[in-house]
This record gives C-alpha cells, sequence and structure tokens, in this order.
C-alpha cells in the first residue's frame, strides 16, 4: 500500500485520481469513486477538486523515476 499520494497506472477508470486517493488512505477504489458520485449529488466544487488534483498529483511512474 502506498502512503504517498499518486495516480497508479493500473486501476484506473479515468484519470486515476480517485484509485491514488483510496491508495493513499486505505480505502476501496470502488468506495471511493461511489463516494465522489453521490458528492455530485450536493451543490460544490467537486468537479473543479477533481481537476485540480488531476494536475496536481503526479503519475506513479513520474514519481518513482524522480525518487530514483
Amino acid at each position: 500500500m502506498s502512503r504517498k499520494l499518486v495516480r497508479p497506472r493500473q486501476g484506473r477508470m479515468f484519470a486515476g485520481v480517485c484509485a491514488g486517493l483510496a491508495q493513499r488512505f486505505g480505502m476501496s477504489a470502488g468506495m471511493v469513486r461511489l463516494l465522489f458520485l453521490l458528492s455530485l449529488l450536493l451543490p460544490g466544487t467537486q468537479v473543479i477538486i477533481y481537476l485540480a488534483l488531476w494536475i496536481i498529483m503526479p503519475n506513479e511512474d513520474r514519481y518513482l523515476a524522480t525518487a530514483r
């Protein structure tokens, strides 16, 4: 289990943000995706936050390349 916040190469559905958050916090990716979809029913900036995380979170490959 990775404790770093990265977008993994495996287990992605769209951009890997939910899968990365799930790995970071020890949850299942399906649960994080379900929570995100349910949050879309509420008013707020969920989509903007998702897009920001997509830009900010590095790919797992890029993270591993810089960690060496």
